[in-house]
This record gives structure tokens, C-alpha cells and sequence, in this order.
């Protein structure tokens, strides 16, 4: 895998992680479980190691990341009070 497979990865985690989001405000938690699904297959070549990134390519590689981790707090800011209140309602 070189540098620019590393970044062209991310950067699709990151476009599929950003349509997530916009599912996930949407309502659209069908859509959102398609494209974890597909997030997960582009993030298993990571599986077999990713070379270390040095200069540019390693801040974009830190800034995608940072996008990612951006859009998942947004789907879980939308998903995980409803998960929260079907197990208090399921408690009582």
C-alpha cells in the first residue's frame, strides 16, 4: 500500500463517514447501516498494515482522522439517546 492508497482511504472513510452523519440527522438509519457496512470493508486494509506517513501526507492522514472521528460523535450524538431510551424503557 502506498502513501497515496493510505490517503485515498481515508478519504473515502471519510466521504462515507460525512454521508453517515447526514443519514443520521435525517432519520435514515437504513442508509446509515449500509454505509458502516461499507466503511468497514475500506477500513480492513488496515488489517494488513499501513505504512507510517511523514510530512503532508501524515497531516492529511491526521486531519482525515479527525473528520472521521468528527462524523461518528455526529451519528452517535443522534443514535445513541435513542439506544439509551429503549433500555430505560425496557427497565421499567
Amino acid at each position: 500500500m502506498t502513501s497515496n492508497d493510505v490517503l485515498s482511504m481515508y478519504e473515502n472513510i471519510a466521504g462515507l463517514t460525512a454521508q453517515m452523519a447526514a443519514a443520521a440527522q435525517c432519520g435514515d438509519l437504513e442508509t446509515v447501516a449500509r454505509l458502516e457496512t461499507q466503511c468497514a470493508l475500506h477500513s480492513a486494509a488496515t488489517a494488513t498494515g499501513v505504512p507510517v506517513l511523514a510530512g503532508a501526507s501524515r497531516q492529511r492522514k491526521i486531519e482525515l482522522l479527525k473528520q472521521i472521528m468528527a462524523n461518528d460523535r455526529a451519528v452517535r450524538a443522534v443514535t445513541e439517546p435513542w439506544e439509551l431510551s429503549d433500555v430505560l424503557r425496557a427497565a421499567h
